[in-house]
């Protein structure tokens, strides 16, 4: 993949990114699509995916889960990184 394609994929939100691999598989499942681009676009579902599994990952660590302190009341502590 190009480093055009690579630096926009980088730049898209994660529903973005989601939507358009969304539209990759139907494309892929249809079978209407011939091999060479069949390939490239697959080429690019992987890339997309790769970037949606970063989002995630990042937000992930960033959720903060609750948890009851030592008086009993709820608080705040980072997510651990299992």
């Amino acid at each position: 993949m190009s480093e055009t394609l690579k630096a926009e994929i980088e730049t898209m939100s994660f529903e973005q990114a989601l939507a358009e691999l969304e539209r990759i598989v139907q494309q892929l499942e249809s079978g209407e699509v011939e091999l060479e681009r069949s390939i490239e676009i697959y080429e690019r579902g992987a890339a997309l995916r790769a970037h949606c599994e970063s989002k995630l990952k990042t937000a992930e660590l960033k959720v903060e889960k609750i948890v009851r302190g030592e008086d009993g009341q709820p608080a705040a502590e980072p997510a651990g990184l299992d």
